[in-house]
């Protein structure tokens, strides 16, 4: 099935579930997903029952979509993401995407679980992605392009909306918080990287790494979707300090800076509903 007439076939289902019609999607990433279960008036869809679309299988990824409302503001909720490491395609990592444009979504806000590279931040840090660096070998824009989502050759030059991380950093000043900036590096996975390609991200640029989010991206600004990216530093990167790593730290870090990370998300969206173009 042609991309396009399944994502507007997952998207109609979707609809048919809810009488909300958001504007703005989420994609929440590992050990993050608790927000979606704070929405209020909400239809929850496993990722199953929805045509073509990709099911999770990391550790921490519910798999439900959940459209429903935070406060007064309607949204469409991704409980965990796929990623290439676990056999997917860049095309079907990147459908969800594809589905939130036909659902009428022109904003998303994408989060994940990071490495830090940049020793300014510590464990728990959340981190607005001002740009990225694929480093995935890959791209959901290979192959014929579909002129109905957009051009052959997007401009990739603000691929994350300077004026969404103004809003997020006024919103974090407002409670309290301390929001560092930095550019992310996404790598393939599933192994966590060694101290030689931190070393080498480090003198690129990077001031984290992941595997996941920029195929999201590409795809969205693709369809001239707004982007806000969050990473939540859940652990330092390879080498930065001697010990080894584990999923495990992933998710304990996780949980333990939810409450702050969901107080942000409640804060921004009002402010990116009124700014959604």
């Amino acid at each position: 099935m042609a991309i396009f007439t399944a994502a507007e076939a997952a998207a109609q289902l979707i609809l048919k579930r809810t009488q909300l019609r958001p504007h703005i999607g989420l994609v929440l990433g590992s050990g993050l997903g608790s927000f979606a279960d704070s929405l209020t008036d909400a239809a929850r869809i496993p990722y199953a029952e929805i045509p073509e679309f990709p099911r999770s299988t990391a550790i921490g990824h519910t798999g439900k979509m959940v459209i429903g409302k935070s406060g007064d503001v309607p949204v469409a909720a991704m409980q965990g993401r796929v990623h290439l490491y676990e056999g997917y395609s860049p095309h079907q990592v990147a459908f969800p995407m594809r589905v939130f444009a036909r659902m009428g979504i022109r904003s998303v806000i994408l989060t994940n679980a990071a490495g830090g590279i940049n020793g300014n931040f510590q464990q728990g840090a959340l981190v607005l992605i001002s740009d990225h660096i694929n480093l995935q070998g890959t791209n959901p824009l290979v192959g014929p392009n579909d002129d109905r989502f957009g051009v052959r050759f997007p401009d990739m030059t603000r691929a994350y909306s300077r004026e969404y991380r103004e809003i997020a950093r006024d919103e974090g000043r407002r409670l309290g918080m301390t929001l560092h900036e930095g550019v992310y590096a996404a790598m393939l996975g599933p192994s966590y990287e060694t101290p030689a390609e931190i070393n080498f991200l480090r003198i690129i640029g990077a001031d984290l790494v992941g595997m996941s989010t920029v195929n999201e991206v590409i795809a969205a600004r693709h369809m001239k979707m707004n982007v806000l990216a969050i990473s939540c530093v859940t652990n330092m990167a390879a080498g930065i300090l001697d010990q080894p790593l584990s999923h495990q730290e992933v998710m304990e870090t996780g949980e333990r800076v939810k409450s702050s990370f969901e107080a942000l998300l409640r804060a921004v969206l009002p402010r990116l509903e009124r700014a959604v173009p």
